[in-house]
């Protein structure tokens, strides 16, 4: 479950298109690269109902570090990159999110 007090990593895949389900195969084998990392917390995976072809991955991290020192700078991170990249139609769009305090 994600919670408020961590960084929240919004990656968002553009999949080539009719490639979903194999995009899927490939990200449900990547996934234990990424909570094998320190500082992990827990992921979302979903699909975009108006693009079929476009993903959401949020993936909760303890600090910032976790995710680009940690999991980006690791040898996991390349082959993460070998099992989903192949279906990527663009470049990921990553943006990580700080929560809002008094909210």
């Amino acid at each position: 479950m994600l919670t408020g007090d961590t960084i929240l990593e919004a990656a968002t895949f553009d999949i080539l298109p009719g490639k979903g389900a194999g995009f899927e195969a490939a990200i449900a084998q990547a996934l234990p690269l990424l909570a094998a990392t320190e500082g992990y917390v827990a992921h979302r995976l979903r699909r975009c109902v108006e693009d079929p072809d476009r993903y959401l991955l949020l993936v909760e991290w303890r600090g910032l570090a976790d995710h680009m020192d940690g999991f980006r700078n690791s040898p996991r991170f390349a082959q993460w990159r070998a099992l989903i990249g192949p279906y990527f139609a663009a470049p990921p769009l990553v943006q990580h999110h700080a929560p809002v305090t008094g909210v």
